[in-house]
């Protein structure tokens, strides 16, 4: 069951995904930390982040949208605040960080390095670019491109670019990633969703727009997953849906060689508890001694 993820060394393949699990003592009283394989926290960027306006989440058939906005303490809280409950579990801290400019990305890498506790960082490009008219960092080559290889510059931790599924190529931008230094790539992130509450005829997030995460995202994902993994050498992660162990066991045999749960969380934070010991029972019911046995082995 272990994986060596671009050299974060995890028990198990299941982390649990940005955004859903808080920053560690949100879960710690209802899940055993320790069983899990990583702990990816919510996003960082170098000042604190308010977030959006309320309502800024919507339960939907098959899911979630959400437009938090990326509400976080900032990079110094973080560390003082939350790193040191995080350094007494026996898990690899990968950090998620974001920021509203190619420097502030490395900006953040450059505070986390060295930090005695942090295993990796991920980095969600999925963020608007203030600079560029609002367009995100992650659907622009060039643009993700250049900030992938900004980072690597700022840090020796292990990075791993979190790709949009809202690019007409995801086989190229996973390359795009892997040529620019990047150790995995994890995928996918939220599809850009809209709810309407028909007795008003208004929007029901404040934000309006929101991302879609959950059950009905999750084929979408293993689509895109497998075509990631097919066109790069790094590990990659996949996410998107997680509900039960087969949901992930899905994401492995495609190609990828980690799993995150995310909305599962809110609704059953055992769910990444659950996916580990599905995984342990597939390998044994079908004579398996090894992870990689299954990682890879669908047949097209």
């Amino acid at each position: 069951m272990t994986v060596n993820l671009a050299g974060i060394r995890m028990k198990n393949p299941v982390m649990v995904a940005s955004g859903t699990f808080g920053y560690g003592p949100e879960y710690a009283d209802l899940v055993d930390l320790n069983r899990l394989g990583a702990f990816v926290v919510k996003g960082i960027r170098m000042q604190p982040c308010p977030g959006n306006e309320v309502p800024r989440m919507v339960e939907v058939r098959g899911g979630l949208v959400n437009a938090i906005g990326l509400q976080g303490p900032g990079v110094k809280k973080f560390i003082t605040g939350y790193l040191p409950f995080l350094r007494a579990y026996d898990v690899p801290v990968i950090v998620n960080i974001w920021g509203q400019t190619e420097d502030e990305y490395g900006e953040v890498a450059a505070h986390l390095d060295g930090v005695p506790g942090i295993a990796g960082l991920e980095l969600n490009i999925s963020c608007p670019n203030v600079r560029h008219g609002g367009i995100a960092f992650g659907t622009d080559p060039q643009v993700a491109g250049r900030l992938i290889a900004g980072v690597r510059r700022r840090t020796r931790l292990p990075i791993i670019p979190k790709l949009s599924p809202n690019v007409p190529d995801i086989g190229m931008f996973a390359r795009m990633a892997e040529e620019s230094g990047a150790d995995a790539v994890s995928l996918i992130n939220t599809i850009p969703a809209m709810v309407v509450d028909v007795a008003t005829r208004r929007p029901v997030l404040a934000n309006k727009i929101g991302g879609l995460s959950g059950p009905a995202i999750h084929p979408v994902a293993v689509r895109l997953v497998w075509e990631a993994a097919k066109a790069v050498k790094i590990p990659v992660i996949g996410m998107g849906g997680i509900m039960e162990p087969e949901d992930a066991l899905e994401f492995l045999i495609v190609g990828a060689s980690a799993v995150a749960v995310g909305t599962a969380n809110f609704t059953d934070p055992s769910t990444a508890l659950r996916v580990v010991d599905g995984i342990e029972k597939y390998l044994v019911v079908h004579h398996m001694r090894d992870l990689r046995q299954v990682i890879g082995s669908v047949q097209v």
